[in-house]
């Protein structure tokens, strides 16, 4: 499945990078809990950030003006071509809820094992893309579809279609989600960047070179698409969301790399006299 020679060839990574939890025992159960740790540290700040509903409706007034103005405004259409198909709606809630957190583990245990180097590299583009996550929830709420007046005709599919997350409606009092509702689906408001199209072009990104197998590098490939048609089919993200999630990505990448490429310090020791 893996080839090695294929890392090299693709993406330039310093050979002599290699995660530090490699050098102990069981580091892998290190990087382990530490990441889950990392996880669920953005799970809380994540709900803390929540902005108000009053900016989270204007700013997705906006969205959709933006994008009407450049042809992108075609979630409501997207869904409405689906919206008789219980069975087919189902599946993307379901793939929306549980696909978008396997698929960047697999990513991270095969780099870890196959590709150390490039693990390191991904694996910090991967934590950068959730503070800039969180600086987007924090300084941009935003209404999803779903949760938009009704007027602009969208369907809460998570509500109305078997799910395996929260089966019930988010109430807004005037504006204002309900505690239940926040209690259910946390910051109702972390639209913007969308990290369901973020994460999933990281993970193709961080595995297709990395992968063998024509057939299932093109399913790699195919996974942000997919992401993003899921995204849009339940009304979870805009379409704008899905490619700042995409922005997210390339900033946190850049990033990285330039880290890794920085100048190595100069030697500041004294340089000895010579001998008389």
């Amino acid at each position: 499945m893996i080839a090695p020679s294929a890392v090299s060839a693709t993406e330039s990574v310093p050979s002599e990078v290699r995660p530090w939890t490699r050098r102990i025992g069981h580091g892998w159960l290190v990087e382990t809990t530490l990441g889950v740790a990392l996880y669920f540290t953005y799970d809380e700040l994540r709900s803390r950030v929540s902005g108000s509903a009053t900016a989270a409706l204007a700013h997705g007034y906006d969205i959709v003006r933006i994008e009407r103005a450049v042809g992108l405004y075609q979630e409501h259409r997207v869904q409405q071509a689906f919206i008789g198909w219980p069975a087919f709606l189902s599946f993307w809630n379901i793939y929306y809820g549980t696909i978008h957190f396997v698929l960047p583990v697999v990513a991270l245990v095969t780099l870890w094992r196959r590709a150390p180097a490039r693990y390191v590299r991904w694996r910090n583009t991967l934590l950068l893309m959730l503070t800039f996550g969180l600086l987007g929830f924090w300084l941009y709420p935003l209404m999803p579809p779903r949760l938009m007046p009704h007027r602009f005709g969208f369907v809460d599919t998570a509500a109305e279609y078997f799910n395996f997350g929260p089966q019930q409606r988010v109430v807004l009092r005037h504006g204002i989600p309900t505690a239940a509702s926040r209690a259910a689906f946390g910051n109702l408001f972390a639209a913007m960047p969308s990290l369901h199209a973020g994460w999933s072009m990281w993970s193709a990104l961080a595995l297709a070179p990395v992968v063998r197998r024509p057939g299932l590098r093109a399913l790699v490939l195919l996974y942000p698409l997919v992401t993003t048609f899921a995204v849009v089919v339940t009304a979870n993200h805009w379409i704008l969301d899905a490619i700042c999630g995409w922005v997210a990505l390339a900033l946190a990448w850049l990033i990285v790399v330039a880290v890794e490429h920085r100048p190595a310090p100069r030697d500041r020791r004294p340089v000895p006299a010579p001998d008389p």
